[in-house]
């Protein structure tokens, strides 16, 4: 394997600069640092035009997120100041002061990480977690991640799992895996049932649920389906009731549970080629002896 170019992103800069120096010191890393998701994502378009893509980013799980009282102006942002030297954290065992707060807005990390993966498909994602969360966990490998990483873990333990993604598997720290299980467990669980109450739908009113889903009312079904509004009507009360729900919204989602697509329009018919006219036929008016 070649050099390994890792980009941290992580709005704490103390943090983030602390990280990319320990990292950039390995033999075999070349470190960037980006401080919002909007200045990773233009680093990463940057370095993919470069063609000096990225290998891996580093995602703080809560990037984006700010105290309530901050965020309304109530408390004024924190000073920069410069940290000696002698203060930074060492090499080997990189910490930070918790900065997990529950009455923090969720960060847009995880989020971050799913558009960097469907837009650059050979990268690798570790999210840096504060604390662990299952459910996040979970919402992070979805998203694409390949890591999650506790903050407190030391230099060493992070280069294991930056190598070890870039050999496309999954790390977790074992307080946290069985949680992660569950989940996912959960999750196709809910998953088999919705399956099974959509297959309790007959082909149209299964047609109407996708429109549901595409987010169309009950006059665009109707004109998408060629049906009367009363019609319509009437399969979205049957969609309902079969899929045990009170709402359009709640319908939709036990829809997307069971993997239902959107209704897509039809597509609009070719226009009629017409049939090619055979060249008129010229009689001859030689008379007779002619040639």
């Amino acid at each position: 394997m070649g050099r390994i170019r890792v980009l941290v992103v992580d709005g704490h800069r103390i943090f983030a600069e602390a990280l990319a120096t320990a990292l950039a010191a390995e033999p075999d890393v070349d470190v960037g640092a980006a401080g919002s998701a909007a200045a990773a994502e233009r680093a990463l378009e940057r370095a993919a035009a470069e063609r000096r893509p990225y290998d891996v980013v580093l995602v703080d799980a809560d990037l984006g997120a700010v105290p309530p009282l901050a965020a309304r102006g109530a408390v004024p942002p924190p000073r920069r100041v410069a940290v000696p030297p002698q203060q930074q954290p060492a090499a080997g065992q990189l910490r930070r002061p918790p900065v997990f707060d529950p009455t923090r807005p969720p960060g847009d990390g995880i989020a971050l990480v799913g558009r960097a993966c469907r837009a650059h498909p050979g990268l690798r994602a570790v999210v840096l977690a504060t604390a662990d969360d299952p459910q996040r966990a979970v919402r992070a490998l979805q998203a694409g991640a390949g890591g999650w990483v506790a903050r407190e873990s030391s230099l060493g333990a992070l280069m294991a799992v930056i190598r070890g993604v870039l050999r496309e598997e999954t790390h977790l720290p074992p307080a946290l895996l069985t949680g992660v299980v569950r989940e996912l467990t959960s999750a196709r669980r809910d998953r088999s049932e919705s399956e099974r109450l959509v297959a309790a739908l007959t082909p149209r009113e299964e047609e109407v649920l996708r429109c549901m889903v595409a987010g169309l009312g009950r006059q665009a079904v109707a004109e998408r389906l060629f049906l009367s509004p009363h019609t319509v009507r009437t399969h979205m009360q049957n969609v309902l009731g079969k899929l045990g729900v009170h709402s359009t919204l709640a319908a939709v989602a036990v829809a997307r549970r069971a993997g239902i697509a959107p209704s897509e329009p039809a597509a609009p018919a070719a226009p009629a080629v017409p049939a090619p006219v055979p060249p008129p036929t010229v009689a001859s008016t030689a008379g007779p002896g002619a040639g």
